[in-house]
């Protein structure tokens, strides 16, 4: 497995680890009432930090553990990187249209926070899903 293939696998586990553990923390406070109800900026900021903080480390670790010659990006790498880039920022474009849209309906904050935060998460996961099926399966670049 190349260096970038374990990078994707990594900002994908991370996202759905933090955003997992986000969603029950709120849905936990919510005690079967309104999630509206309950603190979550704290507790979004926390997990999207965390979420930072986690994928550093690991990278970090990835490259302490990896031989130098392993951390080399070729065109191949670059290529892939790029189109799973742009395969997830698709959810970052379609979260901000979801944002505006709850915001012109006057929606509460929670949900338009919530909205923008589980796009970022779609995005990081669909773009590292998108990488490692082009790693695996092979790339054809258009």
């Amino acid at each position: 497995m190349s260096f970038e293939e374990k990078r994707a696998w990594t900002m994908g586990l991370v996202a759905i680890a933090a955003y997992a553990v986000y969603l029950s923390l709120v849905l936990g406070r919510a005690g079967g009432g309104s999630p509206t109800d309950v603190p979550y900026v704290a507790l979004m900021l926390w997990s999207i930090g965390g979420s930072i903080a986690a994928t550093i480390a690991v990278n970090i670790a990835l490259g302490i553990g990896s031989p130098r010659s392993d951390r080399r990006t070729d065109q191949r790498d670059r290529e892939i990187s790029r189109f799973g880039e742009h395969i997830g920022q698709s959810f970052v474009v379609i979260g901000a249209v979801a944002a505006l849209l709850m915001a012109m309906a006057e929606l509460d904050y929670f949900w338009i926070a919530n909205a923008v935060y589980l796009a970022f998460v779609l995005s990081a996961v669909l773009g590292s899903m998108a990488k490692i099926a082009a790693y695996r399966r092979g790339f054809q670049a258009w």
